[in-house]
């Protein structure tokens, strides 16, 4: 899933996780960000508020809550299943709409992680202690374990949740506590393969 770097899909302060993106995770969702102010990422979800504004907000007055919910429900069956999309080659989003075929679980995976892998708590403050210091991780990652796995540059370790690649420790990096987010940097790079990897990392 690409979302933007608002509520609820990360937090103040440059964490690109919140507890609904690692329930997401949990589910096998690989969740990624868009490049800060750079909307164009999400365009076509920046189309529909523009719709949604110029047919229903626009000019009205709503008189509390449940008024502009009923106008968004008499709104959403127009623009779902009657209203032709230029984008869409002129069908409607019914036209195009395919369910998945993965079934929803009624209790979350376990987590597992391989026999290799250095496996470490978040603590309620969202660090991990790996090597003698403290990496902060994130705050909705507390109480949960992630895997620590040495790539294929000298100090330098990749962190994992589930099967999810979040972030790197670079032990070169003197005494910061900070990891390097996937979202917000890059993976250190390996060799001339990476390098070419490392310009299709979101930041």
């Amino acid at each position: 899933m690409l979302m933007d770097g608002g509520p609820p899909w990360s937090n103040p302060g440059g964490d690109p996780h919140t507890g609904l993106t690692i329930w997401l995770m949990r589910l096998g969702i690989r969740v990624l960000h868009g490049r800060p102010h750079h909307p164009q990422t999400q365009g076509k979800e920046e189309r529909f508020h523009r719709t949604l504004n110029a047919e229903v907000v626009n000019g009205n007055s709503f008189r509390d809550n449940p008024d502009c919910q009923r106008a968004f429900d008499e709104w959403r069956p127009r623009y779902n299943h009657e209203r032709p999309h230029e984008a869409l080659g002129m069908a409607t989003p019914e036209d195009r709409y395919r369910s998945s075929p993965r079934t929803f679980p009624n209790e979350l995976p376990l987590i597992e992680y391989a026999p290799g892998d250095q496996v470490r708590k978040v603590d309620v403050q969202g660090f991990i202690s790996f090597k003698n210091r403290s990496w902060r991780i994130s705050k909705a990652l507390r109480g949960e374990r992630v895997a620590l796995r040495p790539t294929g540059a000298d100090g330098v370790f990749d962190v994992h949740y589930c099967a999810h690649r979040i972030a790197f420790i670079d032990l070169r990096e003197g005494e910061t506590e900070a990891c390097g987010l996937v979202d917000n940097a890059p993976r250190c790079p390996q060799g001339p393969q990476d390098q070419q990897q490392q310009q299709t990392v979101p930041s």
